[in-house]
Parts: C-alpha cells; sequence; structure tokens
C-alpha cells in the first residue's frame, strides 16, 4: 500500500504542497481531484521521485521511500505515466516499450502480452515511430511502456487529457481490468469529474496545495467534489 503523510513540498520560496495526505490500496484506484494548478502533478511528481519534499513521508508497504531516487523507486515497483505523456518521438513503438526494461531483472525483460491485448492499435504499429502516433496512442503507448516494468503502483496523470472519446473509453477499460487484477495500487490524477466517478474507489480533493475533500466512492455522489472542479 501506497502511504503519503504530511507532505509539503517548495519550489524555492513557494509551497507547492501543503501537509498533503493520501493512501492507495491494491486492487484500487485512488483518485486525485482538482482545478488546474493546485499542485495534482508535483504530488505525482513527489510519489515517483521526481521532486525533493521538504517534509512528510512516502510509504510503499514496509518501505521508506523518502530517500530513495527515482530508478530505485521504479525497481521496487514504482510506475509512471506523465502528463504529457513524454514519449520518445523519435524510437518505434516496440523501443519504446522496451525502455521499460529498465528496472527489471534480465528473466524480465520481454513485454507482456497483455499490453496488446489492453492496446491491440500497439501491436500493429511496433515498427512505427513513437512520433508519427496519434494523441491518442501515444497516450496508450505511455500507459504500456510503464505496465512493461511490472508496477505494483500505477501512477497516471491526466491520462485523459486531450484524448478523443473513443480512446478515453479505452483507457478507461483498461484501467478497470488493472483494478480488478487486485495486484496493483492505482493512483489517478484526473480533471473530469464523470470519468473520475466511474473508475475511483477512493479519493482526494485539493486547492492551493492541500486537501480540501477526502471520501470513498460514495462520497462522490454529491454536488460538493463536483462544485470544488467547476471552472
Amino acid at each position: 500500500m501506497l502511504n503519503v503523510e504530511n507532505l509539503s513540498l517548495h519550489y524555492g520560496a513557494a509551497q507547492a504542497l501543503r501537509g498533503v495526505s493520501l493512501t492507495a490500496k491494491p486492487g484500487e484506484v485512488t483518485c486525485v481531484l482538482g482545478r488546474n494548478g493546485v499542485g495534482k502533478t508535483s504530488l505525482m511528481r513527489a510519489i515517483v521521485g521526481h521532486r525533493a519534499i521538504s517534509g512528510g513521508k512516502i510509504g510503499f508497504g514496509e518501505t521508506d521511500l523518502t530517500p530513495l531516487r527515482t530508478f530505485q523507486r521504479a525497481k521496487l515497483g514504482v510506475a509512471y505515466v506523465p502528463q504529457g505523456r513524454e514519449i520518445f518521438p523519435l524510437l518505434t513503438v516496440r523501443e519504446n516499450l522496451e525502455t521499460g526494461y529498465a528496472p527489471l531483472p534480465r528473466g524480465q525483460k520481454n513485454i507482456p502480452d497483455e499490453i496488446f491485448e489492453l492496446f491491440p492499435v500497439l501491436k500493429s504499429m511496433l515498427h512505427r515511430r513513437g512520433g508519427d502516433l496519434s494523441g491518442g496512442q501515444q497516450q496508450q503507448l505511455a500507459i504500456g511502456r510503464a505496465l512493461v516494468t511490472r508496477p505494483k503502483l500505477l501512477v497516471l496523470d491526466e491520462p485523459t487529457e486531450g484524448i478523443q472519446p473513443s480512446i478515453i473509453k479505452d483507457i478507461g477499460r483498461a484501467i478497470t481490468y488493472l483494478r480488478n487484477r487486485g495486484d496493483m495500487a492505482i493512483v489517478l490524477v484526473e480533471q473530469y469529474f464523470d470519468f473520475a466517478k466511474e473508475l475511483a474507489d477512493r479519493f482526494i480533493v485539493m486547492e492551493r496545495g492541500e486537501v480540501v475533500e477526502a471520501g470513498d466512492k460514495k462520497a462522490l455522489e454529491g454536488d460538493d467534489v463536483r462544485n470544488r472542479l467547476v471552472f
């Protein structure tokens, strides 16, 4: 289980996170909701080790992730699908997927068939360059690359941003499948309330770097959370 406790993060003199806490359990999706600029991406980068924190603790199972570097967290099973996808445009789809081999032991350096079952388009485009794919296909590739690492924790930062509705449905089905497998904790950053409501088992809502609402799926049924997301 991921257990983030009282996390603080600064960019110089500016404080981006103020005492943020959340949990993510295997077999569940924890959604992080909020408007632009409230600290959601900063929180995700702190979890995966891209940003140093100034206070708090990040626990993963029995391990304290706080002092560990990004590659050490990846070896423990932490995978990240960043906002904007960040695939390698000049590498082929196969080569992009193979970059996920980095944290794996020699015997696991292969692309699981499960990835092509979730995203069949990737199998038909293995030899195309990543930069030639559509935005939605690149998002599927970014998720597939993360899954190559056999994660125990999957962190997804706004996977539906700028994606056509048909691929949003494919991504939703993939997240549901991975959640139902029961061996992976998923943290999902979202702005689209209906997508989050369909998938979330638990959630937090952020404003100005703080958690202002938190609860389980039932709490998403009311209007309080939705109203906090209205621009």
